[in-house]
């Protein structure tokens, strides 16, 4: 199990400083959320990258239907490159509540995950090189040769999380093509519910049966751990590792940016990861 940090709000000197931290206290990876309108993911994690050497850096999570994939590629690509090859691109639908209606932007469901699936595919083919053409739905790309950027460090390519609904099968197997699961958990009626061990469980079993490459893929879960009782800790992070998670994203999702939460986040930080 490797063990991430997510900072829930503030802006790029407090992600430099706490990302440093972070790397200090032996966290795995530090992550940014990328939101419709507040402090850019890609200027934080620059930050992060500029005072860290070791750590993951990535966003939890970055919407591709908001988003021009070609910009993305460029930032992922320049944000690969400035760490050294530490890049981690978690994609997804994202939460509609977010913003979306108010800025205009596409809240339908099946639509966003056509642009999800086009915005990937576009990513991956641009990172490959010129020259690259694309005919889809929602984006149409003709070969340019003027400035193309290098190929990503980080070989096939950057690892990229990508959010499934379990048991949704077209979610699923769109999670397969790329490097690791943020697993959500649907009903029957489409509601959302929280995943639990046991649904990583059985998350773990349909990949090892249906994914056909044998490169490294990961099962994300995130939550809140108390770092003053380790022998909770150990109660609150074992059952998911057992059932086959392979990253713990520590989430003080209630945590904002006034100062005071700030301190919460920077001692939790420092307190380090959970220690099993």
């Amino acid at each position: 199990m490797k063990y991430g940090f997510v900072l829930p709000y503030g802006d790029a000197a407090a992600a430099g400083e706490l990302a440093e931290l972070a790397e200090n206290c032996e966290w795995d990876g530090f992550f940014v959320w990328e939101p419709v309108w507040g402090y850019d993911a890609w200027i934080l994690l620059a930050a992060a990258a500029m005072r860290t050497e070791k750590i993951r850096l990535g966003t939890m999570i970055s919407p591709l239907s908001r988003m021009r994939p070609w910009k993305l590629a460029s930032e992922t690509i320049t944000l690969d490159h400035l760490s050294a090859g530490r890049l981690v691109l978690s994609v997804g639908l994202g939460a509609v509540d977010t913003g979306f209606a108010e800025f205009g932007e596409i809240t339908d469901r099946r639509m966003r995950a056509e642009m999800l699936d086009e915005g990937l595919e576009i990513l991956t083919g641009l990172w490959r090189g010129q020259p690259f053409t694309y005919e889809g739905k929602h984006y149409q790309i003709q070969p340019v040769d003027f400035y193309p950027p290098p190929a990503p460090l980080q070989k096939p390519r950057i690892p990229i999380w990508v959010v499934g609904a379990w048991p949704r099968r077209k979610s699923m197997r769109r999670a397969l093509r790329y490097d690791g699961i943020l697993p959500n958990k649907l009903l029957p009626d489409g509601t959302h519910t929280p995943v639990i061990p046991e649904d990583i469980r059985q998350i773990n079993a349909w990949i090892v049966e249906h994914r056909e490459n044998g490169t490294p893929f990961d099962i994300i879960v995130e939550g809140v751990t108390s770092s003053k009782n380790k022998n909770q800790t150990k109660k609150e992070v074992l059952p998911w590792i057992d059932a086959g998670a392979t990253w713990w994203i520590e989430a003080l999702w209630s945590q904002s940016g006034v100062e005071q939460d700030l301190r919460t986040i920077r001692n939790r930080i420092n307190d380090g990861p959970p220690v099993i």
